[in-house]
């Protein structure tokens, strides 16, 4: 555990290279995140991964012709132009791929990764062996080399990522358009081609600023992981956008921070386990699509369908019992639900359970079961909604009345009084008028 006093100082900022590192790779995360976001809706997560790599080959040219005009070949803003270049004839490269042939994107994109990563490996073995050259530390682009940074790197980074960052939230609604559907965008008359490749320069932008900190390797996950947990957390594209830049923003900061108080961890390796571990806390626990609260959300409605199901059926077994129109609420034997639905025994307990926990039945002698006043109006009220669904279907969806009973379970667990209220209105039929209508058709045992 490092000192009190290094982790206050870290979290201050008070050293001036860590002051660099962290916001500038905070500033990085914001940004990939912004940028990210839309290619994770665009469908092209492999995007960024293969102009990560595109990148490699400019690099290794760069140096070599800083080189042979009689510099060391080590100029930053050199090598990033060339590695700008290179992932500019990758972008290019894709869209020939796909606009000229019948090929998918995943295919260009496959192509492009593999082919210029193989060009750039090449080309960093050859460019060490040119004469009064040191190619060391050109293999700081491929895993990211974050403590090296000085002032005008950081100048860079803030440049670049805050200029991509405007711009993608002054096209919002036309990259949005864009993202969600680019065919009706055309024929709406927007320049779809230019959009697309603004947005892929843009990529090719955060992309390249990202080569000094985290590496052309782990660069992608930069780029996608903070989408993607944020597409956890909400349905809207607004808060998508910027809960993507505060993950984003949080890896870089916590991970730059972490690998400043422990140096044998490399910061670019750290940054991306912190932005997977909070995209792990968010798929584990993210209210609106998380796994934990789904597994909750589909319990809580199993328990609500069975629910419902039991008192629908109490409902017919006391209206089979009923010697007039009106039915009443009087014991029944529990077998007569069995018959009713394809429960085993130990569901029905279990059922039962629950329903005496909410107040819907009242115990009775042994084999016996009575249904509470407010038990039995929950009953009348779920069967009515059952039989106005079945009505619905076999006069307007033309469904079968030996089929309906199957087809109006799919949808009235889920639908709420408000759409029970417009179909009442909507079939206004005499026939419905009673508190519950009769069945549309001839009720059987499960």
């Amino acid at each position: 555990m490092p000192p009190f006093q290094d982790i206050l100082e870290v979290i201050l900022l008070q050293n001036y290279n860590t002051r660099l590192v962290v916001l500038s790779t905070t500033m990085l995360g914001i940004a990939a995140g912004l940028i990210g976001s839309f290619l994770l809706l665009r469908k092209r997560s492999l995007m960024g991964d293969a102009l990560s790599h595109a990148t490699l080959p400019g690099v290794a040219i760069a140096f070599a012709v800083m080189v042979s005009l009689g510099g060391t070949g080590k100029s930053l803003p050199g090598l990033l132009l060339g590695a700008t270049l290179s992932g500019v004839a990758g972008i290019l490269t894709m869209l020939l791929i796909r606009n000229t042939t019948r090929l998918r994107d995943d295919v260009a994109m496959g192509f492009v990764l593999s082919v210029f990563f193989g060009v750039g490996v090449a080309s960093l073995q050859m460019v060490q062996s040119l004469p009064g050259a040191s190619a060391a530390g050109l293999e700081s682009f491929i895993y990211g080399k974050t403590a090296s940074m000085v002032q005008s790197d950081f100048l860079l980074i803030a440049i670049v990522a805050g200029v991509a960052s405007l711009i993608s939230l002054a096209l919002l609604k036309e990259f949005l358009l864009l993202c969600f559907d680019d065919a009706y965008a055309s024929a709406q008359g927007w320049p779809t081609l230019a959009l697309d490749i603004l947005l892929l320069g843009l990529v090719t932008a955060v992309t390249v600023i990202g080569l000094q900190s985290v590496g052309l390797i782990l660069v992608i996950a930069f780029l996608i992981t903070p989408a993607t947990a944020a597409r956890f957390w909400t349905q809207r594209l607004l808060p998508m956008l910027l809960l993507s830049a505060v993950i984003g923003g949080i890896s870089g900061w916590l991970g730059a921070s972490i690998s400043a108080l422990t140096p044998n961890l490399p910061a670019g390796a750290v940054i991306v386990l912190v932005a997977a571990t909070l995209f792990l806390i968010s798929m584990l626990f993210a209210p609106e699509r998380g796994v934990f609260p789904r597994i909750f959300r589909h319990a809580r409605l199993r328990k609500k369908v069975d629910r419902q199901h039991f008192l629908r059926a109490a409902y017919e077994v006391l209206e089979s019992t009923a010697d007039g129109e009106k039915v009443a609420n009087v014991p029944f034997d529990l077998s007569r639900l069995l018959d009713k639905r394809t429960w085993t025994p130990h569901q029905l307990k279990q059922i039962l359970r629950t329903a005496r926990r909410e107040d819907h039945i009242e115990s009775t002698g042994p084999g016996k079961i009575l249904l509470s006043e407010p038990g039995f109006g929950e009953a009348a009220r779920v069967t009515r909604n059952h039989r106005l669904w079945e009505t619905y279907l076999i006069n307007y969806a033309d469904i079968a009345p030996s089929h309906v009973d199957r087809d109006a379970d799919l949808v009235e667990h889920i639908l709420g009084a408000e759409l029970v209220h417009e179909l009442e209105k909507y079939l206004d039929d005499p026939h419905l008028s009673p508190p519950v209508p009769p069945s549309p058709h001839p009720l059987a045992d499960a």
